[in-house]
This record gives structure tokens, C-alpha cells and sequence, in this order.
């Protein structure tokens, strides 16, 4: 028999009774889904629970965002916790009694399961404070999917004095009860670029006195697949994916100019910077043999997440003391994400968290995406094991 003092039992105590009102949270941040930005209602939300736990805090952190601090009862190290709020343009289809009110917006990507999830560790944490050697930061982030809100909270101090970042993020494709970590690089480099390419208007009949955009933008679109194919070490992951191309506006109209966007995701600095510098050669090459002018925005979003095995180990080894054998080592993802921002500052790692359904192949960013609501008790306890075995 644990005893009562066991920090796995104390925690998978304090989860269970946590948990109704966690999903009941949940289910209204899932209602009412604010985009990057907007995060208003959500961040009052926790800033109210946060007020009820007793953690001082402070709002409008990189414009919407919410910090929250729990001292612990001795000095130590300071370990930043992350959540991200924002939801997706997404349209729901699932169904359910608590389904999106708001018509073109989606918690589909269940940063409203992060949200709770980490309120639920807060309120843990809170009650072991006199354990912790250290102190811990709640940050509570806005605008996640458009990859600026870590960005935003930083440069307003949610950095300041941390020594060690943990994020976390829920993946259906491994059950809830599950957790998975990666070694090293575990997801890329987010870049994107906007591309106009200019020729001359004129009748199709006679294309010979215009100059056709689309035909080079057609050149163009195959030349960068090679970018990948052709000048990228087979041993350096990268994507090179065009999302967008317009031109012309109808049957027989050569248009004025067209219009791409893409983005370029890699796992390694030396892809990231040769990628970079192919495409606006492909670009000019364009320019030169088919007589189009090009105006070229390339904008750098984030870097790689890279974990760290400072945090990475002792988080391992934390919630094996916490489940059991339940970690599963998985493969890096070209999907990005900005928690690399922190992690660009200080050793962090990022912790998966299943949240797979049973009979369920849910997947993120999908209109009919549903978690397993079980997930949210089963971070709050990994959170609060990793974050009480560090500062202990």
C-alpha cells in the first residue's frame, strides 16, 4: 500500500478530484474557440482560476496571454510550464452538445485540453509549494498557430529568470495514458515565403505579344520540388510545399501576374539556410529565362524545436515514477510549433501526451476532431511529477 504522503498517490489523488471541473472548463473553452489574438475570454478564464487557486499573476502578456507564478518553500531553479489558448479557423463537424458557438472557429487542435491541463497542474503544484525548491512559471500562451504568441510573450518578460521550459502537446495517435518523447530535434524550422510573379497581360490568342505568369509560375512550382530532391543531404529532412497559387480570371486572358505561397520546414540550420538561398535563386532564374519580375517576401518563422536532455531525462524519468512504462520514443515531425522560442533560450523539451479515443482515428487540425477527455487528468499529473521531481 503507497502511503499517503507517496507523491504518485498525492498527485493521482488531487488529479481525480480535479478532473469534473477540468472537463467542464474544457467543454466551455471548446464553446466558445477564440483565434490568435482574440484570446480574451479564454485568458479571463484563467486568470480567474488562477486568482481562486491564490497565484499571483498577470494578463495581457504578449497582448492576450496570462503568467502565473508558485513559489515554491526553498530556492532553486525556475521551470516555465507552458499552455497555448488559441483555436483554428475550422468550420466543427463533430456534433457534440459543446461543439464550437462561434461559426468558422474550432478548438481543433486541443489547446483547449492544454489550457485546463495546465490550470489542473497549477492547482496541483500549488498545494505541494512547500516542496518545491525552486518556483514555478504558468504561461498561459496566445496565438500559437500563426507561430507569434511565444514570440509576443517573451518580449513582454515570460522568459525572464527561467532556467528550464516544459511544453506539452496532445497527439491522438497514441492513446490516452500513453506519453512520447523525441530525442534531439523533434520539430522544424517553420519558414514561408510570398511570392508575386508580374508578366504582361493580353489576348491567349496571341500570347507571343504578352508575357505569361502562369506558365513561369508553372516552371517555378516544379523547379523548387527540386530544392528537396536535388540539393538537400538525403540525411537532413525538408519540405518544400506550395499552398497557394492565383492567377487570371478567365478562359481566354493572359493575366498581369500571379500569386504563391509556400512554406519550407527543416530539422537542420544547413537545410534551413540552403533552402533559403534556392529558392530565391530559382526565383531569379525564373525572372531571367521568362522575362516575369518577381517581388519575393521570404520571412523566417521559428527555429527547430530542439529538446533537451536536461529537461528531457528527468521528465522521462519522472512520469515512469508517476504511470509505469508508458513512454514511447517517437520520430521528429516537419509540423512546427513555437514553443522553440523558449527552447531557443533555455533547455526545454516538449512532452506528448496521447489523447487517442478508443475506435476513434481522430487527427489534428480536422473539423471532427475529439480528444479523449481523459487525457487532461493524466497531464495534470505527468506536469505536476515532472515539475515536483525538478525542483525538488
Amino acid at each position: 500500500m503507497p502511503l499517503a504522503n507517496d507523491p504518485r498517490t498525492r498527485i493521482r489523488d488531487a488529479a481525480a478530484a480535479l478532473e469534473p471541473r477540468l472537463i467542464a472548463l474544457r467543454r466551455d473553452i471548446h464553446a466558445h474557440p477564440e483565434l490568435a489574438f482574440e484570446e480574451t475570454r479564454t485568458a479571463g478564464i484563467v486568470a480567474a482560476e488562477l486568482a481562486r487557486l491564490g497565484i499571483p499573476h498577470r494578463t495581457g502578456v504578449g497582448r492576450t496571454g496570462v503568467l502565473g507564478v508558485i513559489e515554491g518553500g526553498r530556492p532553486g531553479p525556475t521551470l516555465a510550464i507552458r499552455a497555448d489558448m488559441d483555436a483554428l479557423p475550422i468550420q466543427e463537424e463533430t456534433g457534440l452538445p459543446f461543439a464550437s458557438t462561434v461559426p468558422g472557429k474550432m478548438h481543433a487542435c486541443g489547446h483547449d485540453i492544454h489550457t485546463v491541463t495546465l490550470l489542473g497542474a497549477a492547482a496541483v503544484l500549488k498545494e505541494m509549494a512547500p516542496q518545491l525548491a525552486g518556483r514555478v512559471v504558468l504561461v498561459f500562451q496566445p496565438a500559437e498557430e500563426v507561430l507569434e504568441g511565444a514570440a509576443a510573450m517573451i518580449a513582454d518578460g515570460a522568459a525572464e529568470g527561467v532556467d528550464y521550459a516544459l511544453g506539452f502537446h496532445n497527439h491522438p495517435d497514441m492513446p490516452a495514458g500513453r506519453f512520447g518523447y523525441v530525442r534531439g530535434a523533434s520539430l522544424a524550422a517553420s519558414d514561408r515565403f510570398d511570392l508575386v510573379l508580374r508578366g504582361r497581360s493580353g489576348h491567349a490568342a496571341h500570347p507571343y505579344a504578352s508575357v505569361d505568369p502562369i506558365v513561369a509560375a508553372a516552371h517555378l512550382v516544379a523547379q523548387v520540388q527540386t530544392v528537396v530532391s536535388r540539393e538537400m543531404k538525403a540525411i537532413h529532412p525538408a519540405v518544400v510545399t506550395i499552398g497557394m497559387l492565383q492567377g487570371g480570371t478567365t478562359y481566354n486572358i493572359i493575366p498581369e501576374r500571379v500569386h504563391l505561397k509556400g512554406t519550407v520546414r527543416t530539422l537542420h540550420a544547413e537545410a534551413r539556410d540552403k533552402a533559403e538561398a534556392a529558392i530565391r535563386r530559382l526565383v531569379e532564374g525564373i525572372c531571367a529565362g521568362m522575362r516575369v519580375a518577381a517581388e519575393l517576401a521570404y520571412q523566417r518563422k521559428v527555429p527547430p524545436l530542439v529538446n533537451d536532455d536536461r529537461v528531457l531525462e528527468p521528465a522521462i524519468a519522472a512520469v515512469r515514477e508517476q504511470f509505469g512504462e508508458v513512454m514511447e520514443e517517437g520520430e521528429p515531425s516537419m509540423g512546427a510549433e513555437d514553443f522553440s522560442a523558449f527552447a531557443e533560450r533555455v533547455p526545454s523539451f516538449q512532452l506528448r501526451v496521447g489523447s487517442g479515443a478508443p475506435g476513434r482515428e481522430d487527427r489534428l487540425h480536422n473539423a471532427a476532431y475529439q480528444p479523449d477527455e481523459r487525457c487532461i487528468g493524466l497531464g495534470v499529473q505527468a506536469l505536476s511529477r515532472i515539475a515536483l521531481d525538478m525542483l525538488r
